[in-house]
């Protein structure tokens, strides 16, 4: 049975995200609010716990796999930052984007099965971003978007520790989100390209 913890929205509590860090070290897979959606994730090292998203998600060995980091200097370990891919990324982020980006070594092979780029975000949300500074190492992650509902964020709590209780470790209560995806832009090529609108304006990638 899944642990539920409620968190302050703004201020969330220390205990609880030091609860929360511990849970994710033992390889746990935990609901978290970001400023987009609710988030199904676990640690980028956690073989275990990535196996088991893949299976509560059903998804493809081959899936483009997101990675959320605090900050800027994180996405620089993870991935290849030229110049002025960084002036950009700071323009944006933290925020709704989710930005695809060559993969340097660092990355686990698990994320990266047939690929040589990842996806990285610094989510705009006070749990989110207290959460990954409290834990230090980024966090996979992917939307709550379940296999039998696709297409529809699930993001009421009570119906996340229905479907979820017994395959997770941990459910964040974070309050509303604004149940949306992010905003995909692709960073790889010569300029940039919007494969997904969401929640970030795509405007300045079109």
């Amino acid at each position: 049975m899944a642990q539920f913890f409620q968190m302050h929205p703004v201020t969330p509590q220390l205990r609880l995200l030091r609860q929360t860090a511990a849970i994710l070290e033992q390889d746990g897979v935990i609901v978290y609010p970001t400023d987009t959606n609710y988030g199904l994730g676990c640690s980028i090292f956690s073989r275990k716990g990535v196996e088991r998203i893949i299976k509560i998600k059903q998804l493809s060995p081959n899936h483009q796999f997101s990675i959320l980091c605090p900050d800027l200097a994180d996405i620089s370990q993870y991935a290849r930052v030229d110049n002025g891919t960084y002036r950009l990324l700071k323009r944006y982020l933290p925020g709704p984007y989710t930005f695809i980006l060559e993969a340097t070594r660092e990355v686990p092979k698990t994320l990266l099965p047939k690929r040589k780029t990842i996806g990285l975000r610094i989510p705009d949300h006070p749990i989110c971003l207290a959460l990954l500074r409290e834990f230090g190492k980024p966090l996979l992650s992917t939307s709550m978007e379940l296999p039998d509902r696709e297409g529809v964020i699930i993001s009421d709590p009570r119906e996340m520790r229905e479907r979820l209780d017994k395959v997770v470790d941990l459910l964040i209560d974070g309050g509303p989100t604004r149940d949306r995806y992010s905003t995909l832009v692709d960073l790889t090529g010569d300029a940039p390209r919007v494969l997904r609108e969401g929640a970030g304006d795509p405007t300045p990638f079109a």
